[in-house]
């Protein structure tokens, strides 16, 4: 299982929620949870991006947060509620397991340490949304942009990606030239080549450095909730 909430589970446990995960492609833009829409679904990413936004009335996007192959999308569901305010949709195409919601819950009562490892993956995803709002408040936009664009490269198969500037713009609560600026600079220190909506990372080390504290802080805390036994 490439899904880290589903690797290392016991056999028996493993066992029990196989035969309700299906294999699905995650297509670009797919939307897999709607505004205040019941979520029949829960996504268990292999590969690719789900983005997690917010649509305020002025129709502006933003997002919030983002789902790799750590996590899952649906987690309205195991906190007793059936719907969210947000939208999720596939930022990134990939691939993954798609399972009945109903279905799934039924089985969580079963499988207890499943059970526990979605708790912590929701305490891990909160400290990425928290994260994310600290460092859209303290951090420049190119160090901020760097910090995504190494957490888009750490879920998706070999070095490029499809990514545009929009997307870019939402992802960081910033309008578009000051992204174009942003990309532009990482570019010119030879960290990523950006052409057409295509971003190739080609200096990963060096793209690190010039990332703010928050990509090592948001993934050391995934590694450490999803290690613990």
């Amino acid at each position: 299982m490439d899904n880290k909430l589903l690797a290392k589970l016991p056999a028996r446990e493993l066992d029990l929620i196989k035969p309700h995960l299906q294999s699905v492609d995650l297509r670009y833009m797919q939307v897999l949870a709607e505004t205040d829409e019941p979520i029949n679904h829960m996504y268990f990413p292999t590969r690719g991006v789900l983005s997690m936004v917010n649509e305020p009335e002025d129709g502006d996007i933003v997002e919030f947060a983002t789902v790799g192959n750590e996590g899952m999308s649906g987690v309205p569901l195991l906190l007793g509620t059936s719907t969210m305010p947000s939208r999720v949709f596939v930022q990134v195409e990939g691939a993954g397991f798609r399972a009945d919601a109903k279905r799934m819950l039924d089985v969580l009562k079963e499988t207890p340490i499943f059970h526990a490892r979605l708790m912590r993956y929701i305490m891990a995803l909160l400290n990425q949304v928290a994260q994310g709002a600290s460092c859209n408040r303290l951090h420049e936009v190119q160090e901020r942009c760097a910090r995504w664009l190494l957490h888009t490269h750490d879920r998706v198969n070999g070095e490029s990606f499809v990514l545009t500037q929009e997307f870019l713009s939402q992802m960081l609560g910033v309008h578009r030239p000051t992204v174009t600026i942003a990309a532009r600079m990482l570019q010119q220190a030879g960290l990523i080549r950006y052409s057409r909506g295509q971003i190739e990372v080609i200096d990963r080390p060096g793209l690190e450095a010039a990332a703010c504290p928050c990509y090592r802080l948001i993934i050391d805390q995934y590694a450490r909730l999803l290690d613990e036994t």
